[in-house]
This record gives C-alpha cells, sequence and structure tokens, in this order.
C-alpha cells in the first residue's frame, strides 16, 4: 500500500469540482479498486434526528441494511462511541449485524464536522485480519478530507 499516492489521489477526488454525491461514490469506487481487501466501502451518514445511521454511496453487493440504529453492529457502536472500530475478526464480536457471510473483517471511522459524528466510512473484506494501522491511517485522511466538502 502506498499511502502518499492514495491520499495524493482522495485529494484529487474532494478536490474536484464535482458535488458531494459523485465525490463520496468516486471514493468507494477508488478505495475497492485500489484495495484488493476492500470488498465492501460504503458511506453511512446520521438520518436526520433520528439516532440511526443511513447507507449513502457505496461501493460492492447491495446490503439489507439501509438504516442502522445507534448503537447496533459495528456501524451502530461507533456513532455513538465516536472512535474508530477495527474488527479482525467478526465471528468474534457479540453485536455484529452480517452483510454476508463472506464479510470476515470490518473498519469503520466516523466523519467529524465542527466536532459533531455525522457519519462513518464503512469497509468491509472477505479476509481475516485485512486492516493495519495504514488502512486506519488512510481513511482517516479519507473522512478529514470528506468532512472538508459536507
Amino acid at each position: 500500500m502506498n499511502l502518499q499516492e492514495l491520499k495524493n489521489n482522495i485529494d484529487k477526488i474532494t478536490d474536484s469540482n464535482s458535488d458531494k454525491e459523485l465525490k463520496l461514490q468516486q471514493i468507494c469506487d477508488y478505495l475497492a479498486s485500489e484495495i484488493s481487501l476492500y470488498d465492501w466501502v460504503g458511506f453511512y451518514f446520521k438520518n436526520g434526528d433520528k439516532d440511526e445511521l443511513k447507507l449513502a454511496q457505496f461501493n460492492g453487493e447491495p446490503t439489507d441494511h439501509i438504516i442502522i440504529p445507534f448503537g447496533k453492529g459495528i456501524c451502530g457502536q461507533v456513532a455513538v462511541s465516536n472512535e474508530n472500530f477495527v474488527v479482525q475478526d467478526v465471528s468474534e464480536q457479540d453485536n455484529y449485524i452480517s452483510c454476508g457471510w463472506k464479510v470476515k473483517s470490518e473498519i469503520v471511522i466516523p466523519i467529524f464536522v465542527n466536532n459533531e459524528n455525522i457519519g462513518q466510512i464503512d469497509i468491509d473484506s472477505h479476509t481475516v485480519n485485512a486492516f493495519s494501522k495504514k488502512d486506519e491511517e488512510l481513511l482517516e485522511y479519507t473522512c478529514k478530507k470528506v468532512a472538508s466538502f459536507l
């Protein structure tokens, strides 16, 4: 993983004149195409005033999890904790919502705008132990760049 090259290309997407929905889709598509262990890449955002997340742009197999209540699953836990959550083996998680039998690991990084957790990027992998500190650094960077245009 060439972290700097990936960050530079995220910059190109986020600094473009495209609308925010297109930028979010381009980020999903880019990360899914460049990192082989990223089998599903998507964004969830707070659904208005409700204590739930709503699926936005994604790349990967369709999911039934369009709405996720705060506290449920990895994404719902991040909405409450405001902290990164890296799960190297989803079978070891009690509060896990399965998005499919192929998913073996997941990483979720919150997006903050004006110190408020407004959403997150969610990555699923079909490989156990798929994520490293470099993935976390890249995705934190990506979330900061996303926050800059939301």
